[in-house]
């Protein structure tokens, strides 16, 4: 690593030091000397190393990894889905098989790593759930204290893994939002560091090894279409910039896969400014939705979102929470994958691209769990409720 950059003014930062954003209020950016990091990150070098994100540590931040065994979770062949879908080459990567339940423990390794190896004190995160598991376990392991600040109706599953990891849990009436702005104004008097989304530098590093695991696991080669749930948006980001990474290495071309932002339709900002062309999202009042991770009414990081899925050639699709837990169903029944509400919401806007026909049958997809189904026992429960809910797959093949 060389320094850090603003991803909106260009300006460039020390990174030898704890920082949080540009001094413009935009997120920073880890910069790398690639050329030198391509001459040991190489894939006959990676048959040697450990199975875990940390395999990438050229393109990784410094320091001791803290670390629980995250990344290099599987690619599934979801042929039964696909074959229902007319979809010769329909993958999911389980991010549920991660530490913690979620995607999030490769962001907060990354963080509490770079954090711990800067000399900070305490950690602290507003989270709808997943992240807010995921830091009071990397801290516990770092030897850190961590307060985490959560809405009131969090999952309890999510409450009661910060309370087990030993955190400061903490609960807000509100969203997100709102746990945000508590972390804003007590951080300094309390002595925390913040790790919010896209606050600090290095959770999009971690979130950015889902990228170099596809390109491994497909052989060298990237997909056609990744479609990937959108809240705070950090893993669409960090994909995004591995694949950049990766070309200026030599490893892959200018093609990108395209990629596909879903949010809850109730809780779509992204979407909403997509479709009306806008370079950056509005606030979204009264955002509600089971799937809590997509429950975050303005991201910080929402002119980067947009900028990539343009740039990629990708679009923007809700999903309803009826579909949501329809699609979770088909995914456990047909699959043996129990996914999260999120993770479902990529396979409700694949059914929906492939009936627009912006999807053809020939392309590779992969479609992002992003957690685990058994941290959404609430959600779950009213799933298998519902009645009348007859999994397409099932129709199909009978």
């Amino acid at each position: 690593m060389t320094h850090l950059e603003c991803s909106r003014c260009g300006k460039t930062h020390a990174h030898n030091r704890l920082q949080n954003l540009c001094t413009c209020g935009k997120p920073l950016l880890a910069r790398y000397e690639l050329k030198a990091a391509a001459k040991t990150l190489t894939r006959e070098a990676l048959t040697t190393r450990p199975a875990n994100m940390w395999r990438y540590a050229e393109v990784l931040p410094g320091g001791p990894p803290v670390s629980l065994g995250e990344g290099m979770t599987p690619l599934l062949d979801a042929r039964k889905v696909g074959a229902a879908l007319g979809l010769k080459n329909l993958y999911v990567k389980d991010e549920g098989l991660n530490p913690t339940g979620s995607f999030k423990a490769r962001g907060l390794s990354a963080a509490v790593t770079r954090a711990k190896a800067l000399g900070a004190s305490s950690l602290a995160i507003p989270t709808a759930g997943n992240a807010g598991g995921a830091l009071a376990a990397y801290a516990a392991q770092a030897g850190l204290p961590s307060v985490i600040v959560m809405p009131a109706d969090t999952p309890m599953a999510n409450v009661m893994e910060c309370r087990a990891f030993g955190a400061d849990v903490r609960k807000i009436d509100g969203l997100i939002s709102d746990c945000g702005k508590y972390v804003a104004e007590h951080k300094d008097r309390e002595g925390w560091f913040d790790v919010s989304t896209l606050k600090e530098p290095y959770r999009i590093e971690g979130k950015k090894t889902m990228g170099y695991e596809l390109w491994e696991q497909f052989g060298g080669k990237l997909p056609d279409v990744i479609i990937y749930p959108t809240g705070g948006g950090v893993g669409l980001i960090g994909m995004c910039k591995a694949f950049d990474e990766m070309e200026a290495m030599g490893w892959v071309a200018s093609t990108r896969p395209r990629m596909v932002s879903v949010q809850a339709a109730g809780c779509a900002p992204i979407v909403e400014a997509y479709e009306r062309g806008s370079e950056s999202s509005e606030f979204w009042d009264h955002a509600a939705t089971i799937a809590s991770g997509l429950r975050v009414p303005k991201a910080l990081g929402d002119f980067l979102i947009l900028r990539m899925i343009r740039a990629s050639r990708g679009t923007a699709v809700t999903a309803t929470d009826e579909e949501m837990l329809a699609a979770g169903r088909e995914l456990a029944a047909f699959e043996g994958i129990y996914a999260a509400p999120e993770g479902a919401a990529t396979l409700v806007a694949a059914r929906k691209l492939v009936a627009a026909e912006w999807i053809n049958p020939e392309e590779t997809v992969v479609l992002f769990n992003t957690g685990s189904g058994y941290k959404y026992s609430e959600a779950w429960e009213r799933a298998l409720n519902l009645s009348g809910i007859q999994a397409t797959v099932g129709r199909q093949e009978q």
